[in-house]
């Protein structure tokens, strides 16, 4: 019995999970909040900052960073996400794909760094260029460090003491969130962000990386989806043997849901990966071009006026 109060201790009793609970089982928690707000308000406070000196930011930027990155990651905590993540493994897995992929892409996409580079006052300007370009940064950068950061952090979570111990605590499950956002950040910021940041590639080694990203989670779900023994242990079957027993599915059956949604999101998201490294390829493609227009323009008025400052020199008036 000691064993079952401490399960749903850390797990609330909560009603039969269904879309609606989704946006009716909010909650305040303390770090998701805080980060939100503060992210979001100095964010905000360097757009206005450009505004009133006359500068121009891109709407596009403000809403990934804002509205999409730190709202996904609000929704992910702090909603339904957040109440049933320790109850339904399934649950849990929508909002890893959440932290994981969609969190990094759109945080990398809003550009913070540029804007941040852009309003510091000098001092600390400079301390962010120290730390953009030491040593340290370039090391967590490095573009097979953060792939196998990013590949095997999963594996580590699922398999391991790592899972049930943040199920158990609440501590260790917050610092779980923020770890899945850092590593996706360290992998796809230097793939597809707008930020100086070191660890930048030629767009043909970034789509070879988001390639393979792609069989790791197919593999990674598929594993999940086969496993004879439960991840989280005695943790679900003990939850349904409580108050929630009546509406809770069977264990084994949640998790193979788990797995298929690690497979078929992880596909669907890389997708839409390919689909902004595409356009981001075009897109500097295109200003390359524009460039070497200008310089073959360049080029040829130099020559023109060589041949005429010439022609000058031999025919005097």
């Amino acid at each position: 019995m000691a064993g079952l109060s401490a399960v749903l201790n850390a797990s609330e009793v909560l009603p039969r999970f269904t879309l609606g609970t989704l946006f009716t089982e909010w909650s305040l928690a303390p770090l998701p909040l805080v980060v939100t707000v503060w992210a979001g308000g100095l964010y905000l406070l360097g757009v206005t900052t450009l505004r009133r000196r006359g500068d121009r930011w891109p709407v596009g930027r403000t809403i990934a960073f804002v509205g999409i990155g730190l709202g996904a990651f609000y929704v992910a905590t702090s909603s339904g996400l957040g109440a049933y993540d320790t109850t339904l493994l399934s649950v849990h897995m929508v909002q890893h794909m959440v932290l994981s992929m969609v969190v990094p892409l759109a945080l990398a996409l809003g550009a913070p760094v540029t804007l941040a580079l852009r309003t510091l006052p000098a001092a600390p300007r400079r301390w962010l260029l120290v730390v953009l370009h030491s040593r340290v940064a370039k090391v967590l950068s490095f573009p097979p460090l953060t792939f196998t950061l990013y590949v095997v952090s999963p594996w580590a979570l699922y398999f391991s003491g790592w899972y049930r111990a943040s199920l158990e605590s609440v501590w260790v499950h917050e610092m779980m969130h923020v770890h899945l956002v850092l590593v996706g950040a360290l992998f796809f910021w230097p793939l597809m962000g707008l930020d100086p940041v070191p660890g930048r590639v030629g767009y043909p080694f970034r789509v070879l990386l988001t390639v393979l990203t792609l069989p790791f989670h197919a593999f990674l779900g598929v594993t999940i989806m086969g496993q004879s023994s439960l991840i989280g242990g005695d943790w679900y079957p003990r939850l349904a043997t409580g108050p929630m027993g009546s509406w809770l599915p069977d264990p084994y059956a949640d998790q193979e849901l788990a797995g298929g949604i690690l497979w078929g999101s992880g596909d669907l998201i890389g997708l839409s990966f390919f689909g902004v490294l595409f356009v981001q390829w075009v897109r500097s493609s295109m200003q390359e071009a524009k460039r070497e227009d200008r310089r073959l323009d360049l080029v040829e008025a130099r020559e023109r006026a060589s041949a005429a400052r010439s022609a000058a020199g031999e025919h005097p008036d």
